[in-house]
């Protein structure tokens, strides 16, 4: 599946929700699902600056993919970074560098999330879209 038909799914999904809280409780179910990030990860090298809360994102690139894991301290965080790793991780990054973070903006988040968090995604956007960069000569 393609970047842009995630977000399309994604987009779908939160609109079986009319409330803005029910959306944000759904961003919060799927950060409930995150897989944990290893310990060795909870390091400041992989802290995203810029964040309000305790936020951690590993990328690595394998056979032309990239791959995300992260880890936050708030459930909330937990759900944004779970979106931002279901749309770009395992894929390749030719295809990350094609899409435009103003992409994410048919989703809605600006609408749920304070400003402060959109500052974190932001922040996590940035560090995706550099390592695709500097991933993207390495197979």
């Amino acid at each position: 599946m393609k970047i842009k038909q995630e977000i399309k799914d994604l987009v779908s999904e939160f609109e079986m929700f009319d409330d803005i809280m029910d959306r944000y409780e759904y961003i919060i179910e799927l950060g409930k699902a995150l897989k944990p990030l290893e310990l060795r990860y909870k390091t400041e090298i992989y802290r995203v600056q810029g964040c309000q809360s305790l936020l951690w994102l590993h990328a690595y690139v394998k056979n032309g993919k990239l791959y995300l894991n992260a880890d936050g301290d708030a459930l909330i965080v937990r759900g944004l970074v779970g979106i931002l790793i279901r749309i770009y991780s395992t894929r390749d990054i030719d295809d990350i560098l094609e899409t435009k973070i103003s992409d994410l903006e048919v989703l809605g988040l600006s609408e749920i999330i304070s400003s402060g968090r959109q500052n974190g995604i932001a922040s996590m956007l940035k560090i995706i879209y550099e390592s695709a960069k500097d991933f993207k000569n390495v197979k």
